[in-house]
């Protein structure tokens, strides 16, 4: 089998959960190679709703191998608590395997993290506040605490001991917080190791066999190409690479094995944090959208925030795609759209005198202003449509003219949030 990679195309929250929700029932394998807890995963299927942040969507199946790669960012404390979680709603992984090569959030990251996002108050970046910028910072500073650092406690205590040495410096001069106590932490960390011990293993290797047996592999991305910090919206970005090309990197795979790329859309957009956002919308029309989005509005799974709505931005998503190296498309949230009597798309940016269909970087993009073409709504209940040909004509024109706009054949269509609400288009 090839190599699945599904990927974000805009800037997170596009609905990637269900997609590979939906797609692991086939797969051997469901990997994340990036991020941390720093966004989550709304499912909706037959156990219930649940919001994953750390676990890979494919810890629903029983048969699937679940894997934190080694490009994960893993909070070991957010970790367990997810466990306990499904084991309460009786739901336990039957395969799942954390990298010995993965590194560790730090209970100082996530302090940092928050501390940074307070002082800089209206210029901030709008951080989940997860720690990870100063986990990728230590990471790359190579100052960080691998997973197979955890079971060795003396060599522990000495990368957290390197790993503090500047922050007790900082910490009390910039932040007027008080010094972390290595041994204090050393302790907290080692208390959850033992949690996850009986998972830590070499996933590189184990995926390599996978492939040599040509088991199924589904890789998972987080936030969207819009987040990437080389060809996002920086410095609006996220500090890991959420693109298909990097997801060999973070799951230890060569990438000539990977053969298939779903970059996932909404059929409006969405953004929680800072940045430029060229459809947004504003007071009522951005209520009534925002309200109606997903299983119980636009909300972020991570943060509770209220996300910012907009109209379906191809210049954005067309870029998305194109940096994803997208093979297809999942398009989600259609149904959300049912609504309304005519649907703007925007097909186009000004920046000053001149018309562009091209994404600019963001000195630019914070002047652009949208062209909009509208589209026809269809004003009925789409939701329970199992096939392509039964949505309404004005559905269809819209999927068929954003397939156009967009460069890239839309293969899956949701119609709902649960699992079974895809339409395949044909």
């Amino acid at each position: 089998m090839t190599v699945t990679a599904v990927v974000g195309a805009n800037w997170g929250d596009e609905g990637k959960g269900k997609i590979t929700d939906y797609l692991a029932r086939d797969m051997d394998f469901v990997v994340r190679f990036q991020g941390g807890s720093n966004a989550g995963h709304t499912i909706l299927n037959e156990f219930g709703k649940f919001a994953l942040h750390m676990l890979p969507s494919g810890v629903f199946y029983p048969h699937v191998h679940n894997v934190l790669g080694p490009g994960v960012a893993l909070n070991i404390v957010g970790l367990a608590k997810e466990l306990q979680y499904l084991k309460d709603h009786g739901l336990v992984p039957s395969f799942f395997h954390i990298s010995d090569r993965a590194q560790v959030v730090l209970p100082v990251h996530i302090l940092l993290d928050q501390a940074e996002e307070m002082r800089l108050g209206a210029n901030q970046f709008g951080s989940t506040r997860s720690g990870i910028a100063p986990f990728y910072a230590d990471k790359f500073l190579k100052i960080g605490v691998q997973v197979a650092d955890l079971f060795f406690k003396d060599r522990l205590r000495q990368r957290i001991e390197r790993n503090l040495a500047l922050k007790n410096f900082l910490l009390p001069t910039a932040y007027q917080l008080p010094i972390q106590d290595p041994l204090e932490i050393t302790e907290i960390v080692s208390h959850y190791a033992d949690v996850i011990a009986p998972f830590v293993c070499d996933t590189t290797l184990l995926l390599h066999d996978a492939l040599k047996n040509n088991q199924g592999i589904l890789l998972e991305g987080q936030l969207g190409a819009l987040r990437d910090p080389d060809h996002g919206i920086y410095p609006f970005t996220t500090s890991s690479s959420p693109l298909a090309g990097f997801a060999s990197v973070g799951a230890g795979i060569p990438p000539y094995a990977i053969r298939r790329i779903i970059a996932v859309t909404k059929a409006y957009s969405t953004c929680v944090g800072a940045g430029p956002f060229v459809t947004e919308l504003m007071g009522p029309e951005s209520n009534a959208l925002r309200e109606r989005g997903g299983d119980a509005g636009e909300y972020g799974a991570t943060t509770g925030r209220p996300r910012r709505v907009g109209w379906f931005d191809a210049v954005a998503t067309r870029y998305g795609c194109m940096i994803q190296g997208a093979t297809e498309v999942a398009l989600t949230n259609l149904d959300v759209l049912s609504y309304r009597e005519e649907i703007p798309i925007a097909t186009a940016y000004t920046l000053g005198d001149k018309t562009t269909t091209q994404f600019p970087p963001t000195a630019e993009l914070s002047q652009a202003q949208p062209v909009f073409e509208v589209m026809p709504g269809w004003r009925t209940d789409i939701t329970s449509i199992q096939h392509y040909e039964d949505l309404p004509p004005s559905a269809r024109q819209y999927v068929e003219r954003i397939e156009t706009l967009i460069d890239t054949k839309i293969r899956y269509i949701s119609v709902g949030p649960q699992r079974k609400q895809i339409v395949i288009k044909p």
